[in-house]
């Protein structure tokens, strides 16, 4: 055995064992880089040292956490270096470095999250570290502050020296087996994390504590959030797409361990302190962790060391994987479309006084997307239909991405200056005038909400659907149907979809751009100009779009025309909003951008008949 090849039978896990060849490198094989690994451990358990003495102390003077969480911080603080020591003296190589690397994606924007105690601890949600009981300002760092930073620091450090380890293990592995049943469930976690830390960590009766959204935080909170949000999800897929199953395996446990810290303080504070209460947010992001710690324990391949698996054999056990993922892709698509039937039907506004409540017309539109998104997942259950069909839902979950901006941000727009109500904080605050009375957020933006959630994470079910798919279809050409035979499924689309695919992708562009209707007094939100809330429904849409025109002439003839389907029925939608929320305006009238997203959708439909017209006739 060389230092750059494993054999395929002995540890495909890419986990090392006592006793093993890769034990043995380990120890020996300059390539392993043995002292930066044992490096990188020490310098984790140190921070994990630094961290919990941080717990331990005060972060702020003269301040008291809001339960006693010392012991939870430790046993949080501690518990991935025992993980990284426990991985290092067994001789797993790839789980070490994983597991440091996992650990250290997430500390920069964990140590944003404690340097906002220094910035101003006032604004900060940290219960299990500080909970005001009077007004401050700008209060003083204490002492567990410093060590807290440190630890972070260290963390960061240890990355550094476990990077080549990480190299090496995947070099050492080889080529990534297609066979990716379970690991493929992280990415799925990875963005169902990312939401909860967009979403507030707790909620909030107390005056001296407002349990805000990542968005809606003080400055150094929010980059921290949206910097673990945005790291997450991108230390799943880089741990997905590792040879090394130990080093994949590592970074799930190390990514899921350090996203447990985040969460779990703050459900336990909502449960425990008085005039908090759980939010979904950190329940989302404490689950997620769970999940991925639990997934490095699962195989990560069908076939794993000493499994003998021949011929048909393999072949139908990739097949129940593939039934669970068409059965999730359907099942969250239509849960998505449930949750926006009930945001568009529900009150998206509720009065804090006998004021009248505005409607929102564009409810109507997020109706629709609700019907765009509902119809084709029913034919993700179909088998023969539902290659086709759940290509068609990885774009029509957009709509509600585009309906549901608009509807957020109508809310938005009339909830900025609502009235404090004095009773939801339990203490003697000044009680609003009658004139100043305004509105709040009814129960309409909690389902629209949870709709963007679940079509969110549909669509990454059936991303990873269609790459369990490409697989089958590849690695057991004896399953294929007869589909195949008449040149479907061939290697990619005919070339000469090229053309309509770019002139759709332009028409795309100009109408997501330009307004579909017009009406005396009322501006459209868009994309060069008036950019708002409901603006970023529509970016996200585009972006969707352009993103499936981008991998048309690269797919194969059925994916194409399902990926062009649902593209013309996602500009079709966006032409919809001409008869679904401009008659709600009094005088309006088609605008350039309906034109443009009929044109759009019509020729996206010309090019899937091309993708199918074409293979047949090299088939």
């Amino acid at each position: 055995m060389t230092s750059r090849s494993r054999h395929p039978g002995g540890d495909s896990a890419g986990q090392a064992v006592p006793g093993t060849a890769s034990a043995e490198l380990l120890r020996s094989e300059p390539g392993s880089r043995p002292r930066a690994l044992l490096l990188s451990a020490g310098l984790v358990s140190a921070g994990a040292v630094a961290l919990a003495a941080g717990a331990l102390l005060p972060v702020i003077q003269g301040g008291s956490p809001g339960f006693t969480a010392g012991p939870l911080l430790v046993v949080l603080a501690l518990a991935p270096a025992v993980a990284v020591l426990y991985a290092l003296f067994t001789g797993r190589a790839g789980l070490t470095a994983g597991l440091v690397l996992g650990l250290t994606a997430l500390a920069p924007g964990r140590l944003l999250l404690d340097l906002q105690l220094l910035a101003d601890g006032s604004l900060a949600a940290r219960p299990e570290l500080f909970l005001a009981d009077r007004l401050l300002a700008l209060p003083p760092a204490g002492p567990g502050l410093w060590p807290l930073v440190v630890g972070h620091l260290l963390t960061l450090a240890a990355g550094a020296f476990a990077a080549g380890t990480a190299r090496d293990e995947a070099e050492l592995a080889g080529e990534l087996d297609g066979r990716r049943r379970w690991r493929l469930l992280g990415p799925v976690l990875g963005v169902a994390g990312w939401l909860g830390l967009l979403l507030a960590p707790l909620g909030s009766g107390n005056a001296y504590l407002l349990a805000k959204n990542a968005f809606e935080g003080p400055t150094v909170a929010m980059a921290g959030y949206l910097l673990i949000a945005a790291m997450l999800p991108l230390t799943v897929l880089v741990a997905v797409s590792s040879p090394s199953a130990g080093v994949g395996k590592g970074g799930f446990a190390g990514a899921g361990l350090a996203s447990l810290a985040v969460g779990v303080p703050a459900v336990v504070a909502g449960l425990v302190v008085d005039r908090l209460s759980v939010a979904p947010g950190s329940v989302v992001v404490t689950v997620a962790g769970l999940a991925l710690v639990g997934l490095a324990f699962t195989r990560f391949d069908v076939a794993e060391a000493d499994d003998a698996v021949t011929g048909d054999l393999a072949g139908e056990a990739r097949l129940p994987g593939l039934f669970w993922w068409r059965l999730a892709t359907g099942g969250l698509a239509l849960l998505a479309a449930a949750a926006a039937v009930a945001g568009a039907l529900a009150p998206v506004l509720k009065a804090n006084g006998p004021t009248p409540v505005p409607e929102t017309p564009a409810r109507w539109l997020l109706l629709g997307a609700a019907v765009v998104l509902a119809v084709p997942a029913l034919f993700v259950f179909v088998p023969r239909l539902s290659a086709f069909a759940r290509g068609v839902v990885a774009a029509t979950w957009a709509g509600v991405v585009l309906a549901g901006a608009a509807v957020l941000g109508a809310a938005l727009s009339v909830t900025e200056d609502k009235a404090v109500d004095p009773a939801l904080f339990g203490v003697d605050l000044p009680v609003p005038s009658p004139d100043k009375v305004g509105f709040s957020a009814g129960p309409g933006v909690t389902w629209t909400f949870i709709a963007l959630v679940l079509a969110a994470v549909a669509a990454l079910a059936a991303v990873v659907t269609g790459v369990v798919e490409r697989d089958i279809t590849d690695d057991a050409d004896d399953a294929v149907d007869a589909s195949t035979d008449s040149g479907l499924d061939g290697s990619r689309a005919n070339g000469t979809v090229l053309t309509p695919v770019v002139a759709a992708a332009v028409l795309a562009i100009a109408a997501f751009g330009t307004p579909v209707f017009t009406a005396p007094g009322y501006t459209a939100p868009g994309l060069w100009s008036n950019f708002g809330a409901a603006s970023w429904g529509l970016l996200g849409a585009l972006a969707v779009l352009l993103g499936l025109y981008a991998l048309v002439v690269r797919s194969r003839p059925v994916a194409a025309a399902s990926a062009l389907a649902g593209a013309a029925l996602l500009l079709g939608l966006r032409a919809a909003e001409l008869p679904l929320v401009g008659s709600e305006y009094d005088g309006s009238s088609a605008g350039i951008g309906f034109w443009l997203a009929l044109g759009g959708a019509l020729v996206s439909l010309v090019a899937a008949g091309m993708a199918v017209a074409g293979a047949r006739r090299t088939g």
